[in-house]
């Protein structure tokens, strides 16, 4: 893992100009707006008061004994708000080097830096949607111990992000058709996880496709403390790790193995 270490090293000894690059780039998002910073959130915001308004108030469904809520709505935003920041912190990361292929020509930055700004961005504009809803859910269960472990899946979390974008930056580099691949894998990936489905609701025979998705294990986690204000079970934890080690050891050979040929690629 010397590769992969040694990337992390110099990302920690750039972090001023990671947190720089990364308010810029939030700037840049609003830049020429009228309300500026308030369009960051209001795609999300108006996404989650209309799955609020269409289930649980016009429909009033209700999922079945065994579901961590009754309500559909509340189901699904708890599940929706990791899965819109993990596709935009995952698929601006992946392109990330590739728009910054110019300008790691000419100066010698951490490659490192462009996928952990992806990331980091996203972080700061559905930390706070998250954040809210510990607010709206938790206080039913009396805000229990098991909020404690939230910010321990939110740090494995954004690590997984991380590792993952970080991967597939170096891989779209040599292969453009990475982002059309991944991309589409992005816009079908919410139907094969707990987000918008309870997961006894998969057939037994292909209920390997859901630990199979990266967002399985962090999904039941934050449904389990947000809306059951429960401990997330074993498998949880379980599933978190082994993405963690599976795509730490995929990104130091990568990094490795890139590491002449990579400004060559972009």
């Amino acid at each position: 893992m010397h590769a992969l270490t040694a990337e992390c090293t110099a990302l920690w000894r750039a972090r001023r100009l990671l947190f720089l690059m990364a308010r810029r780039d939030l700037s840049a998002r609003h830049a020429g707006s009228v309300l500026g910073i308030v369009w960051l959130y209001a795609q999300p915001l108006l996404t989650i008061a209309i799955y609020y308004l269409v289930f649980d108030v016009v429909f009033r469904m209700r999922l079945g004994d065994g579901a961590p809520t009754q309500a559909v709505g509340a189901y699904l935003i708890v599940g929706l708000v990791p899965w819109m920041a993990f596709s935009d912190a995952v698929l601006r990361g992946m392109i990330s080097l590739l728009e910054a292929g110019a300008l790691l020509q000419k100066n010698p930055l951490p490659t490192a830096l462009f996928p952990a700004r992806a990331v980091l961005t996203g972080a700061l504009i559905y930390l706070p949607l998250t954040l809210a809803l510990v607010f709206v859910y938790t206080p039913m269960h009396h805000f229990g111990a098991a909020l404690l472990l939230l910010p321990l899946l939110v740090a494995a979390l954004l690590a997984m992000w991380f590792l993952l974008a970080y991967s597939l930056a170096i891989v779209a580099a040599a292969v453009r058709d990475v982002v059309q691949i991944v991309g589409f894998f992005l816009g079908i990936g919410a139907f094969l996880s707990p987000v918008l489905f309870l997961p006894s609701m998969f057939p037994p025979a292909i209920s390997w496709l859901l630990w199979a998705n990266p967002m399985t294990p962090p999904v039941l986690g934050l449904q389990s403390i947000l809306l059951s204000g429960a401990m997330p079970r074993a498998e949880v934890w379980l599933g978190m790790l082994a993405w963690l080690v599976a795509l730490a050891v995929v990104l130091d050979r990568l990094v490795d193995r890139s590491r002449e040929q990579l400004i060559d690629w972009l």
